[in-house]
């Protein structure tokens, strides 16, 4: 699903064989243990938020939670303005009320997602915060190249 994006890559260290520690804390909190690395976080990484009551492998192991998390994290999207392709059901209603808005508005509304990200939340609004930015940056983008 992500093999063709350059901006996520995937991991698996076992600790018998590479015994990372550090402020990584492998364990902490169950196993299995879950990080993310990007631009914000920097080599030490940040640690998975669970969103709902299941266990981690249970969630993670639900293929909406797992692509929520990584496009949010990943700081990438699936869902393509062009065509919806990868899109879902939100985020094409979101695309459709969106797409009609002037540069400006578009730009606006950018800033606007961009100032929440630092805000804090539930991780399930915190992703669909990072979805709808995704989603403006391409429109943003598209009506650049109108022009």
């Amino acid at each position: 699903m992500f093999a063709g994006n350059e901006k996520v890559s995937f991991g698996d260290i076992n600790l018998s064989e590479e015994p990372i520690r550090g402020n990584h804390s492998p364990g902490a909190g169950g196993w299995p243990t879950i990080r993310y690395f990007n631009e914000e976080t920097g080599i030490e990484g940040g640690t998975y938020q669970k969103v709902t009551d299941d266990a981690m492998c249970t969630e993670l192991g639900d293929m909406d939670h797992m692509v929520a998390y990584v496009e949010g994290y990943g700081n990438t999207s699936l869902c393509s303005v062009t065509d919806g392709a990868g899109c879902d059901e939100k985020e094409l209603a979101y695309i459709e009320k969106m797409k009609v808005k002037s540069v400006e508005d578009i730009a606006n509304q950018l800033t606007r997602l961009i100032s929440m990200e630092g805000e804090s939340m539930k991780p399930d609004l915190k992703m669909w915060v990072k979805k709808r930015r995704k989603i403006m940056e391409q429109l943003s983008a598209a009506k650049k190249d109108e022009l």
